[in-house]
């Protein structure tokens, strides 16, 4: 149970403008999307975790630090879990895809940064899978 990795898109630029895609992305599991965005820069979204939701995140606009933790018990977290540490900006094409299994810590490094989530569970299943865990559980990188 669980895994996490980037997926690359790709920019076309020419005189109309900018288009980013992601033309090998399968978006047939998700049921919702939403975004986040952080009144600034100090909030930190952490520790949230799901034990099967999936969720991919695509920063829309500014840079988000993304820290991710495996977590094996989510009764009783170990807290020397190792933390995958991941920056996705507005400027490259990245959606970064976590599995069931991980809690996630989330931080905004720029101004007006705006996070857009997809999920494969709907709200009220999310709600029955989720689990908070304290900021200081887990150290991780947030700058």
């Amino acid at each position: 149970m669980g895994s996490h990795s980037l997926i690359q898109g790709t920019l076309h630029e020419d005189h109309r403008g900018i288009i980013s895609f992601f033309n090998t992305l399968d978006l047939s599991r998700v049921k919702r999307m939403y975004q986040i965005q952080p009144a600034n820069e100090q909030i930190i979204r952490a520790w949230q975790g799901h034990k099967t939701e999936n969720k991919w995140f695509h920063c829309l606009q500014g840079s988000f630090i993304i820290n991710l933790v495996k977590v094996t018990d989510f009764e009783h977290p170990v807290t020397d879990a190792k933390i995958s540490y991941n920056v996705i900006t507005a400027n490259t094409p990245t959606i970064l895809y976590v599995e069931g299994g991980y809690a996630s810590g989330i931080k905004s490094t720029a101004p007006n940064s705006k996070l857009l989530v997809f999920s494969d569970l709907s709200t009220e299943a999310s709600k029955n899978d989720d689990y908070r865990f304290d900021l200081d559980l887990w150290m991780a990188k947030w700058e």
